[in-house]
């Protein structure tokens, strides 16, 4: 009785980690599951975030030493499922690790303060509800999401800085070696050009990971997508076509390769949700200043047009894109989508609206369309007084005085359509 009383407790509370800005969730998740298993950091990886696939809390020692590179080392090591136990390489020193790795690929890593603590029962579970809120969010282009993948600014500031800390370090070896009076020139020689050789290597390592947190080849995309896809249409028993360009070698950003895979599933899902799913044909082409994908169906042509502009709407208007759906009855399907290969703008006012949440930014939509409380409150099903406490707010983490000034942030955002004129 005791276990079953505090099981509402616990998932109540896990409401809390996942209904808060993204860029924070380690910090949360590792908050709730502090006091059911002491550690000194947790790590969350998941390629889902292009521009921060590492999302950490915990000391600082540890968490800022952890590498894209590590994780991915540790999450090829285990099965889908667990927790499982394991002694990998993290933060630069060999560790006893507690890890999950999601069936969403989303990887958990635990270190906790003593070797022999026991993860608790339901770690999986929880961590599964965490994993999968992670590809809502992104899968929605909520702007924390965008906020988030666009912090891959910062993720390769840390990488600078690791670069300019490793070549002042080996800087000073070499002119160290050449100065020593201890050493003959020769042997001087033979030790600097070692510390040189080494930290060419790895420099060019540092540009490579640089590289992978920024950008993604079209091959990749299209390999990558085909994995995701081949769960649902081996159940809906379809056949899948992707045209690849006759030209390799395009790269894409980072949120636009995401932004394209996450809007081929989705159109995919709508596809196979018809009466009679017949086999379908995605096209990729790119002509260097936007990617097109056309996916095409043979089909019922039952699918729900407005239901998908609405549905990827918020990616599309974010990223600059555009859709075209054309639907024909016991005809087939067409969807058209173009996205910019040039990155957008970012927005100044991004990281303000990435520390609201999912309630928070609903109600910024709706100021952003100039509505009242009343309607607001009505809109969403709850009381007026309720609204007003989320307006106040919105308005104290967007660090504005007005109404106004909040909507016409939620219209730069992208997440108010702009003023008809």
């Amino acid at each position: 009785m005791t276990t079953s009383s505090k099981q509402p407790d616990d998932w109540a509370l896990l409401l809390s980690v996942i209904d808060g800005p993204l860029p924070e969730i380690a910090k949360r998740f590792s908050q709730f599951l502090a006091p059911r298993i002491a550690h000194d950091a947790l790590v969350i990886f998941t390629r889902e975030c292009t521009g921060r696939p590492r999302k950490v809390a915990g000391r600082t020692d540890i968490v800022e030493r952890v590498t894209v590179d590590e994780l991915e080392v540790v999450k090829n090591a285990v099965d889908v499922g667990g927790p499982i136990t394991m002694t990998a390489r993290v933060a630069g020193e060999q560790r006893r690790l507690r890890v999950v790795r999601d069936a969403t690929d989303t990887l958990l890593v635990l270190i906790p303060r003593q070797e022999t603590a026991r993860l608790p029962d339901l770690i999986d579970s929880w961590f599964a509800l965490v994993a999968m809120s992670i590809r809502h969010r992104v899968a929605q282009a909520s702007p924390d999401y965008l906020a988030e993948s666009r912090a891959a600014s910062s993720e390769r500031a840390r990488t600078i800085t690791q670069l300019t800390e490793m070549h002042e370090s080996t800087l000073t070896s070499i002119l160290g070696t050449l100065r020593s009076p201890d050493l003959d020139d020769r042997t001087a020689r033979v030790i600097a050009s070692g510390s040189a050789s080494d930290a060419l290597i790895a420099l060019r390592s540092v540009g490579d990971a640089d590289r992978e947190l920024s950008e993604e080849s079209l091959d990749a995309t299209i390999d990558r997508i085909q994995t995701e896809l081949m769960p649902l249409v081996r159940h809906a028993g379809v056949d899948v076509e992707h045209a690849r360009p006759p030209a390799a070698g395009q790269s894409l950003p980072g949120e636009t390769a995401h932004a394209v895979r996450a809007i081929v599933r989705a159109v995919t899902a709508a596809f196979l949700a018809q009466p009679t799913p017949a086999r379908m044909r995605i096209g990729w082409s790119a002509d260097g200043e936007s990617l097109l994908v056309e996916i095409r169906d043979h089909g019922s042509g039952k699918v729900d047009g407005n239901a998908l502009r609405r549905q990827l709407g918020g990616r599309l208007q974010a990223l600059d894109g555009h859709l075209d759906v054309e639907v024909i009855d016991d005809w087939g399907s067409r969807v058209t989508v173009r996205l910019p290969l040039d990155s957008p703008t970012r927005s100044p006012d991004e990281p303000l609206v990435s520390t609201l949440n999912p309630r928070e930014l609903e109600v910024l939509g709706h100021l952003g369309m100039g509505k009242r409380n009343k309607a607001i409150a009505a809109e969403l099903g709850v009381s007026e007084s309720t609204i007003k406490f989320h307006v106040t707010g919105v308005l104290q983490k967007l660090q504005v005085s007005s109404r106004s000034e909040a909507g016409l942030i939620a219209v730069r955002a992208g997440i108010a359509p702009p003023p008809a004129r």
